[in-house]
């Protein structure tokens, strides 16, 4: 507007005066705005000349309006045509516009959804290319359970903990990857197996050098400490042992016993030798913060308790009955023993108080057995003449003479139960002789003299209940048949009980002299006056004669006790022979070696010469 002529203020001037005249929509018309500035400029007479002007100038442009539509009216029919032909085509542009703006958000999405998919399935082919091109590592590690398996079947187990260490260190690297956790899954499957097979190889007959690979084996594993691991060794051989003696056949007690001491024996040692090569005992265990225990501890309680079970076990084959061989199965304990004390477990010590009961329980026995045996006897025993009494028909087996033994008394011969009674205690003495330990010697005596006892009290019976019917040849058979019994039986049993315990051996053991050994009552020596007492109103009274005694001899009174009391009278205590020599001489010609009673059943013909050549 500048341009034109028309300043600023001349502008707004107009707009103020015309202000209501025209429409506010011909007020933007820059056309309009330049016809009012140049009516402004116009005089009265032009501005009165100006309608008809307008008039004159609408009519002319009316005129050659029809004029051009007259003569262009084709065009105007084509124009309208083709105006209502593009508003047509214009509405369905706009209708096709609309429902493409409609469907452009679901384009939108389709496109964003497909850009990803492209995206992963761009990933994926670069995967792809990227596995294609390492197949064969990948296949390796995908293989490594089947080979884990197969080297653990195989007993392959170095290359087995090899597989084992490297999947850990996969492990840490890609634990969030579900195949490797999958491989890592199935390796510790086959590791498991791998640590149930060698823990089932410490259960055979495995040598040292390949317990030491097992073991070598399960510490690199890293599934036990230290601790658990001896714990398992320590287990896994105490089952083999204990299959080892579960397949000894028990039939047999003896036999048993002995299978069970050589499997013990042999295995056992070589277990613990196999433990001290591979475990050491210097250091101690950690088992927590406050605590430490010493290896030790652990294989010293592995070893008590397989000693104590071997000593029930013996103490259970002993209380059925081993027969006479207690001195054999002894001395294969005590070698037994002896060999475990190479490594600190001597259990000799125990072993002598569990025989001790063993054979004093058996000489109990049969010391009641012959008892009864005598009772029997007695109960169908009758006083006949000696020739009658020999032609009968109760077998009888007494030692025969043989150089070098203690003699039984031959006059027992006379009288069947008292030979049967002593017969059946000596069969007693040679069993304990066998395995007859000198701290049994109280007792033994103890029984014996109760036994003597019981027999002095079934003769007193048996004379209570015939003593009516007696005759006088019969009164005196039973008196000599007493006299017998505590002149012959009873002063023989005791030098046989000095045979077993020698008396200066138990003096020896208790630190006292041979002479005192009386005063600490009856310990290898039966208490003869005792027995005496029972009889005394039945034997006859007899004239003590006392011999001259030399200078060099020395008789006391217990001497005189000790000896037979027909030596006494006789005589027989002379200078050459003094009193306490009489009876260390006639133990010593009892030796341990012929103490057992010949096979020998006394017939009627024998009994008659044997009693002629004595002088009978």
């Amino acid at each position: 507007m500048a341009a034109l002529g028309i300043d600023v203020e001349d502008e707004s001037i107009l707009a103020s005066i015309f202000r209501d005249s025209f429409p506010e929509n011909w007020r933007e018309n820059p056309d309009f705005t330049l016809y009012l500035s140049e009516l402004s400029s116009y005089g009265v007479d032009k501005l009165n000349r100006e309608p008809e002007r307008l008039a004159e100038e609408r009519a002319q442009i009316l005129q050659q309006t029809q004029e051009l539509a007259f003569s262009n009216y084709k065009t105007f029919i084509k124009t309208a045509e083709c105006t209502k032909e593009i508003y047509r085509d214009f509405g369905l542009v706009e209708k096709h516009v609309s429902s493409l703006l409609d469907k452009l958000p679901g384009l939108s999405e389709k496109c964003r959804q497909f850009i990803k998919e492209t995206e992963a399935t761009g990933a994926s082919r670069r995967m792809n290319s990227l596995t294609l091109n390492r197949h064969t590592e990948i296949l390796e590690i995908l293989e490594i359970p089947q080979l884990m398996d197969t080297c653990v079947r195989n007993g392959y187990y170095e290359e087995a903990l090899e597989l084992t260490s490297y999947v850990k260190r996969l492990e840490k690297k890609y634990s969030s990857i579900p195949v490797i956790q999958r491989i890592v899954n199935e390796v510790r499957s086959s590791a498991q197996l791998m640590l149930n097979q060698l823990i089932q190889q410490l259960r055979t007959s495995v040598q040292l050098p390949a317990c030491l690979r097992v073991i070598g084996y399960l510490r690199r594993m890293d599934v036990f400490t230290e601790a658990e691991l001896r714990i398992k060794f320590l287990q896994a051989r105490d089952a083999w042992l204990k299959s080892m003696l579960g397949s000894i056949i028990d039939n047999d007690p003896y036999f048993h016993i002995t299978k069970t001491i050589e499997a013990c024996r042999v295995h056992l040692f070589d277990i613990i030798t196999q433990y001290r090569a591979i475990f050491s005992d210097e250091d101690p265990l950690l088992l927590s913060s406050d605590h430490t225990v010493n290896e030790s501890a652990i294989f010293h309680g592995w070893v008590v308790q397989k000693v104590s079970e071997f000593l029930r076990t013996l103490e259970s084959d002993l209380q059925k009955g081993v027969g006479g061989r207690l001195d054999s199965l002894l001395g294969q304990c005590m070698y037994f023993g002896l060999s475990f004390s190479r490594v600190g477990a001597d259990f000799r010590g125990q072993l002598a108080p569990m025989f001790q009961k063993v054979a004093m329980n058996t000489f109990v026995k049969t010391v009641q057995d012959a008892l009864e045996k005598f009772k029997e006897d007695m109960n169908l025993y009758t006083l006949t003449s000696a020739p009658a009494l020999l032609g009968s028909t109760i077998p009888v087996t007494l030692p025969t003479g043989q150089p070098g033994t203690l003699q039984p008394p031959m006059v027992l011969l006379d009288f069947p139960p008292l030979a049967c009674f002593l017969n059946n205690i000596l069969v007693t003495f040679n069993d304990l002789r066998l395995c007859c330990p000198i701290a049994l010697a109280q007792e033994v005596t103890m029984c014996l003299e109760g036994a003597l006892v019981k027999v002095t009290k079934l003769i007193l019976t048996f004379h209570r209940a015939e003593e009516t019917a007696f005759s006088v040849k019969e009164r005196d058979l039973f008196v000599q048949f007493c006299i017998t019994f505590t002149e012959d039986l009873v002063p023989y049993l005791n030098r046989c009980l000095q045979v077993l315990f020698p008396p200066a051996q138990v003096a020896q053991i208790l630190g006292i002299p041979p002479t005192q050994l009386h005063k600490y009552g009856s310990i290898g020596c039966i208490n003869i006056t005792a027995i005496l007492e029972l009889l005394d109103f039945l034997l006859p009274k007899k004239e003590i004669i006392i011999p001259p005694q030399s200078p060099n001899q020395i008789l006391t009174a217990e001497t005189i006790l000790e000896s037979p009391v027909s030596e006494i009278k006789t005589g027989k205590l002379s200078e050459q022979y003094p009193p306490s020599t009489i009876l260390s001489s006639s133990v010593q010609s009892f030796t341990t070696e012929e103490m057992k009673p010949g096979p020998l059943y006394v017939d009627s013909q024998t009994a008659e010469n044997t009693l002629l050549q004595a002088g009978l």
